[in-house]
């Protein structure tokens, strides 16, 4: 591998798995499938919802961006993943690095804010029931979904334009396998606690932020719940919360243990591990999570099936 001391970095090389070498091949089979499966998965949930007139309501068309964002963030780490699994030098360009990075904190950041949004949507279905076709109109969700994505441009715009400029002449081994925050910092050849700072603040912005308004939405939610005099009412109230909350516990309990800890507790084999969970392992199961509980997509899948096997002429 090719050391950099004095000159620019141009490229980059990961060593995510060095320390795996007799298994890569084994784990370039077990994330292929995973890989493959993730894709299948979220374009049955997508085509589902496209498809289905029944499903053309607030919670599925986020349901249909949430798998959208799940596909493309995959496609932007794991391929690449899949390929140096298999390739004796494990390299990405300078300017690559840069770009998979913005791509994957812009669709990451998205995701967070989508979240938010999306807790949004189950407030006003319990707690203003009546008033839920016209508060969540088309015009509110899109509106909703573009915000989600201007704030994840911003984050990912400011984040990377920050650390790309630091000066990069020391090491070009990235103890990662993809171009992650902390991972590309310590490449750096040094850069101040200003910059540092910030980059900390704008993951605040993108993660507790939108978890705080999650929290305000869900202590309404609870409070309508509470009201509800029957106990079956309570639970098939709660039960249309249930995924989104399991969703957003694994969301932001991995992004808040890789990003929200000061640099000086980074350790690269445990963030490898956790980054391995919710770059493959999420994409599959967050859209999974809500389709399989919801029993309006099931019945809906089960439509869609029917009618693939066995079309009206």
């Amino acid at each position: 591998m090719e050391r950099v001391n004095e000159t620019t970095v141009r490229e980059v090389v990961f060593l995510g798995f060095f320390s795996l070498a007799g298994l890569q091949q084994l784990l370039f089979f077990i994330f292929l499938l995973v890989y493959m499966f993730t894709l299948g998965t979220n374009a049955i949930i997508i085509s589902t919802i496209v498809l289905d007139r029944a499903l053309h309501t607030p919670m599925f068309f986020f349901l249909g961006v949430l798998s959208c964002f799940e596909t493309f963030y995959t496609f932007v780490i794991v391929p690449k993943m899949l390929v140096d699994l298999l390739a004796q030098k494990k390299t990405i360009s300078f300017l690559g690095c840069a770009i998979q990075m913005f791509t994957f904190l812009f669709l990451g950041c998205s995701h967070s804010f989508l979240l938010a949004a999306m807790g949004y949507d189950r407030y006003v279905a319990i707690c203003n029931p009546l008033r839920y076709t016209v508060l969540m109109g088309y015009g509110v969700c899109v509106g909703l979904v573009a915000a989600a994505c201007a704030g994840g441009f911003t984050v990912s715009l400011v984040t990377t334009s920050l650390i790309f400029h630091l000066p990069f002449h020391s090491s070009n081994h990235l103890h990662h396998f993809f171009c992650d925050i902390s991972p590309v910092l310590k490449l750096a050849s040094h850069h101040s606690h200003l910059s540092q700072l910030v980059i900390f603040m704008l993951g605040v912005f993108a993660l507790v932020i939108p978890l705080l308004l999650i929290l305000v939405s869900y202590i309404h939610i609870i409070s309508a719940i509470l009201k509800i005099p029957s106990s079956v009412g309570r639970y098939k109230a709660f039960s249309t919360c249930a995924s989104h909350l399991i969703v957003v516990t694994v969301h932001y309990g991995c992004a808040s243990f890789i990003y929200l800890r000061p640099k000086s507790n980074y350790a690269s084999s445990q963030d490898t591990l956790i980054s391995v969970s919710y770059t493959i392992l999420t994409p599959l199961f967050n859209p999974m999570i809500y389709s399989l509980r919801n029993k309006e997509f099931k019945s809906a899948l089960q439509r869609a099936i029917v009618q693939t096997l066995y079309p009206v002429n």
